[in-house]
């Protein structure tokens, strides 16, 4: 268990899968830490449901739960938090194009700072240009954008390359996690 003063980062917004965000949550508060979710304001955000039907070609979506942001992405300072968790989910369709959550996540990674991605949360890491060269994985139907960023996109539940940790969906959360806190307690 880790010192009940180390923050970790959860970045989502508005769509952001909601099972990922809240899985989060109590798995970092259970392991000691402090799990911080920033949005793009501080609110409250509308969380989504994606699950895998029968028949479907992809995800369903459903509303999901009503989730509190705790801080704004443009209010965060990277010196505060041990690593960064990118949400799944649609949120990372626009949160890639906001400028202040790109530059941090490129500040975290000058720090030498965990990056975590589950899902389209890799949308993100791209967006920061951080992919080149590396091994990763994500939602299959976002494979295309990984391999066109120049990274590799690896079937496999949770990829470890460096201090980047990505994973395919919400069924991959307990290898995600299994290697989120061997990263965290290395």
């Amino acid at each position: 268990l880790f010192r009940s003063s180390k923050k970790i980062l959860i970045v989502t917004d508005d769509s952001g899968e909601s099972f990922e965000i809240l899985y989060a949550v109590y798995r970092f508060r259970e392991a000691g830490l402090i799990p911080v979710i920033a949005a793009t304001k501080k609110k409250t955000l509308n969380g989504v449901i994606h699950d895998f039907a029968p028949g479907w070609n992809t995800y369903i979506e459903k509303p999901g739960y009503l989730i509190n942001a705790d801080i704004a992405i443009s209010k965060v300072k990277a010196k505060d938090y041990i690593a960064m968790v990118l949400m799944g989910g649609r949120a990372p369709e626009f949160l890639r194009h906001n400028k202040s959550l790109v530059k941090l996540v490129k500040q975290f990674h000058t720090d030498g700072k965990g990056l975590f991605a589950i899902c389209h949360g890799i949308q993100v890491l791209i967006a920061a240009g951080l992919c080149e060269g590396r091994k990763m994985t994500c939602y299959c139907n976002v494979r295309l954008e990984v391999e066109l960023a120049g990274g590799q996109w690896v079937n496999k539940q949770s990829v470890v390359d460096g201090p980047f940790i990505t994973a395919q969906t919400w069924e991959s959360h307990a290898e995600f996690y299994r290697d989120i806190f061997k990263y965290l307690d290395s």
